[in-house]
């Protein structure tokens, strides 16, 4: 049984794991293809709240991945949504924006009031990533929420992934403001539930996979949606990082190719061609060893646990996966 056998939808992170930047992720195409073939809802869920999902469809549908709206869940809807059922109680009032215009446009499709200056008028502060924030929008966000506003973040990802490297993401911003008034806000995306949960309800998905290629956001968000996962090693997520985390994916695999793969073979736990014994690796099979599968059985251990390799076969792969140092 494929992977896409036994799931009604997969729940797609997009940079790291459908492309990276403006260039597409070679395996993605074809996979995406294979699920809408397979009849799978396919949903491309960010964190990034930046962009409409119009935008983010257009962009999907221009490096070869044909992409509706409809398909696209982002963060800044998932805000919206949590701040339209936590305003639904009383005048509903109005929302500060700090934050991009495709925030801005999905608070008000929410059938709510925006604005960028703090007034009394103001219950709640929405934030998400503008790479035209700056301090006077800090400050008014920080006045509405030490007045008492609700403050929900779209996402608290430090970093923002791009061509040139990591830049600061809303997590970033969202920390300015917890120092200034020492308050926490409600977060919206990935690892938090509400945006998961929100893909999960618009493809009306009884069975969903979440696919992403980091721990802390992706997966994570999966655990604490309750749904299965499978983690891509297209993206920033190392060998080591995932042996040294507590929360493991169901699957891993080397980027999304694996979705029309043999569900068993992708699972984390014991592999056929490798032996981990006590934290001594031997390797089974023959010919070139399969590192992807020995990373998934590595994975299937304890936090913490020392390996070292039985023979040849077990070191050049602990090589190739950047482990021979951690593990000397």
């Amino acid at each position: 049984m494929n992977l896409l056998d036994r799931y009604d939808a997969v729940l797609l992170d997009l940079d790291g794991t459908v492309y990276r930047g403006e260039h597409v992720i070679d395996a993605a195409p074809a996979a995406v293809e294979a699920a809408h073939r397979a009849g799978i809802t396919v949903r491309f869920v960010t964190n990034n709240a930046s962009r409409t999902p119009a935008d983010v469809a257009g962009h999907l549908t221009d490096i070869g991945i044909p992409a509706d709206a409809a398909e696209v869940s982002t963060s800044a809807q998932a805000a919206a949504t949590v701040l339209a059922e936590r305003l639904a109680g009383n005048d509903r009032g109005t929302v500060l924006v700090v934050g991009a215009p495709a925030l801005e446009r999905e608070v008000e499709l929410a059938g709510l009031t925006s604005t960028r200056t703090a007034s009394d008028d103001v219950v709640a502060v929405a934030q998400g990533l503008s790479r035209d924030t700056g301090w006077r929008d800090l400050a008014e966000a920080c006045l509405a929420i030490n007045a008492g506003a609700l403050w929900v973040a779209c996402n608290v990802d430090p970093t923002l992934p791009t061509e040139r490297g990591q830049l600061p993401g809303n997590g970033s911003f969202v920390a300015a403001l917890r120092t200034a008034t020492g308050k926490e806000p409600v977060i919206a995306g990935k690892p938090a539930a509400p945006l998961m949960i929100e893909a999960i309800r618009t493809a009306d998905a009884g069975n969903a996979l979440a696919v992403g290629d980091r721990l802390d956001t992706d997966i994570e968000g999966a655990v604490a949606a309750g749904i299965d996962s499978l983690l891509v090693l297209t993206g920033v997520t190392t060998a080591a990082e995932l042996l040294a985390a507590d929360t493991r994916p169901t699957y891993l695999a080397a980027d999304l190719a694996a979705l029309t793969e043999p569900a068993d073979r992708l699972a984390i736990g014991d592999q056929p061609d490798w032996s981990v014994d006590a934290g001594t690796i031997t390797h089974l099979g023959t010919g070139e060893p399969d590192t992807t599968s020995l990373l998934r059985a590595l994975a299937a251990q304890k936090p913490g646990t020392r390996f070292t390799a039985a023979d040849d076969g077990a070191r050049a792969a602990l090589a190739h996966l950047g482990l021979d140092d951690e593990l000397a």
